[in-house]
């Protein structure tokens, strides 16, 4: 990748931490970036993608916080589970806070089928959780994975590979998206396989992990108590009017803000858009006070 710019290859160049826990009899990978003892960010994927997503956004935040990005079970280098549930990802997301050393409950930034776990973490788990940010979820609709998964049997029969580069050369998102960094997709794309039993390569996530319907998160809105801000993207798939119907649902409290030119994966076409946008709000959250629901 001798085309991506310094800033990319200073932050992959920092090496996490690697840990794992038990979560209901579930084996769940994370990757920590800082000292424990500091003000925490827990970075939560979307839908069949993992923690390495954010190699690259986490060692941003360093040296004020501590930085964790998990997988989720049925992702990345966790086990799998015989049924994946809203409910068991929240369990998750709050079993590693507690893991992972913070001094006072995080804020949880979730991606897409993330940002669902994370608003039903606020929700279920809220004394876990100092603030939430959401982003491009489009709690209104499926998420995309899900819809492809269910007119399609793209996701049904996993397809493996001789040589790690035909993957890589092929990776894509769900739904596509009309740019990407190259020295991040290609990133990404390489820490999204693994050697399986017969030496041939895979991708790592489980496909049944698109078998439940996940429309909880529309209605635990009602239910956040922590600040929230919503983040989303210009070519994403988070509207207008879905963010309009965010902000009634948590109180017209929680600032909705877009992220320039971006796709439903910022990460991977604005990341430093993105990271900007995240520092901002630390900043205003470390040095204001959250604003209330209005009364019934």
């Amino acid at each position: 990748m001798s085309d991506a710019p310094g800033w990319f290859t200073r932050a992959i160049g920092t090496t996490p931490e690697s840990h794992r826990i038990d979560v209901g009899g579930t084996s769940i990978h994370y990757l920590a970036w800082g000292e424990r003892a500091l003000p925490g960010i827990v970075l939560v994927h979307g839908g069949a993608a993992h923690a390495h997503w954010w190699d690259h956004i986490g060692p941003s935040f360093l040296p004020e916080y501590r930085v964790v990005a998990l997988d989720l079970s049925g992702h990345g280098d966790s086990d799998r589970r015989e049924e994946y549930t809203l409910r068991a990802w929240t369990e998750e997301v709050a079993a590693v806070i507690d893991d992972a050393g913070f001094t006072s409950p995080p804020v949880v930034v979730g991606h897409s089928m993330g940002g669902f776990v994370t608003i039903a973490t606020a929700a279920w788990q809220a004394d876990h959780i100092g603030g939430a940010v959401i982003i491009d979820s489009p709690v209104q609709a499926e998420d995309p994975e899900v819809a492809r998964a269910r007119r399609t049997d793209e996701f049904k029969k996993a397809k493996t590979y001789d040589d790690p580069d035909i993957p890589i050369a092929r990776f894509r998102t769900i739904p596509e998206q009309r740019h990407y960094l190259p020295y991040v997709k290609e990133h990404v794309a390489r820490n999204s396989l693994t050697v399986l039993n017969d030496g041939r390569w895979g991708w790592k996530f489980d496909p049944t992990i698109f078998v439940p319907r996940r429309a909880e998160p529309a209605q635990l809105l009602a239910e956040v108590t922590c600040r929230v801000a919503l983040l989303r993207c210009e070519y994403g798939l988070v509207t207008p009017d879905i963010g309009d119907y965010m902000y009634e649902q948590l109180g017209r409290v929680a600032p909705v803000i877009e992220l320039p030119t971006a796709g439903h994966h910022p990460m991977l076409d604005v990341p430093l858009i993105l990271i900007t946008a995240l520092r901002s709000l630390l900043a205003d959250w470390d040095h204001s006070r959250p604003l209330r629901r209005p009364a019934n």
